[in-house]
């Protein structure tokens, strides 16, 4: 099989800090490829150096066919990219922003107007065409720069943390325009650290301190991963429960999920045991991926200590 994107022990380095730990991944075409950590995990890092901006310290990769790292401007010609800092010329219109990032890509001028228009269409942004980029909300803006970004209409787009710091409705919505991309063939490669955008993707990696730690499906990861029996404990004050919960011989991992506690057990025998020693109920639950990223992120850390 061709893949959109294939990587293989890609590594970059500064100094002495490892960034990005011999990354090896491989995303299909039309696929919807999440890659999930938290800040500082190497996220960035590695989609930068798939859109050309960063040189591998090691490794190799391609895009679209193209080599990493012998074809970057290749590759940097054939991709859409926006990171939650693109820039947007707030001193321009909607339309002239369009505008002006169509020159970037060279879409050709005899195109430019109705590419346009369909940028309007799919950001929702019909009849607001002339107010300044300035005077949109969060939500906005973030669709005002995916038609920038894709007005060239790229077969792949790199997204890096898109949804960062605007609403959940608005984010849903965003997110809603990926898949319909998706669905019309463009391959999309997404960081974020929110857990009910990596529901929507095809297929999801979990990177931690620069390795990546686990890779599959959604549903596979919430069914598989996780060894043990992931129960809910509904406690009047979580954040003071938490620790000594944690601490109970047949308790494995405990976390702190708004005002209840997420708690794995050894195992569905362990729950009576759980209850009798905290006198509180529990319910057993399906793991979230929450749940999962923060076993396998312990377990990696524990292989290493």
């Amino acid at each position: 099989m061709e893949y959109a994107v294939s990587t293989r022990d890609l590594t970059r380095a500064f100094g002495n800090f490892v960034a990005v730990n011999k990354v090896s991944i491989n995303i299909k075409k039309g696929e919807i490829y999440g890659f999930l950590g938290p800040n500082g995990s190497g996220k960035s890092t590695t989609i930068r150096m798939l859109c050309g901006i960063l040189e591998p310290t090691s490794g190799s990769g391609s895009v679209l066919g193209y080599k990493l790292p012998g074809e970057a401007e290749k590759i940097k010609r054939k991709i859409g990219y926006m990171s939650q800092k693109f820039s947007l010329y707030e001193d321009l219109t909607v339309y002239e922003n369009l505008d002006f990032y169509a020159g970037v890509y060279s879409v050709p001028a005899r195109e430019r107007r109705k590419r346009i228009g369909e940028m309007v269409e799919m950001a929702q942004l019909k009849g607001r065409e002339n107010e300044m980029a300035a005077s949109l909300s969060g939500g906005w803006k973030q669709r005002l720069a995916l038609g920038c970004a894709i007005i060239s209409r790229p077969s792949i787009l790199f997204l890096d943390e898109p949804t960062s710091g605007i609403s959940p409705t608005s984010r849903r919505m965003f997110f809603k325009i990926i898949q319909r991309m998706a669905g019309e063939g463009t391959t999309v490669m997404v960081t974020t650290h929110y857990m009910d955008e990596a529901e929507r993707c095809h297929r999801i990696a979990f990177i931690s301190e620069g390795s990546l730690i686990a890779e599959d499906t959604p549903d596979n990861l919430r069914n598989n991963a996780i060894k043990g029996c992931m129960v809910e404990v509904a406690v009047p004050d979580a954040l003071g429960a938490a620790d000594g919960i944690a601490g109970l011989p047949c308790v494995k991992e405990c976390s702190i999920h708004g005002s209840v506690l997420h708690v794995l057990l050894e195992s569905e025998g362990s729950l009576r045991e759980l209850e009798q020693k905290t006198g509180f109920k529990a319910k057993i639950i399906r793991p979230s991926l929450e749940d999962v990223f923060i076993f396998l992120a312990r377990e990696a850390r524990r292989k290493v200590f």
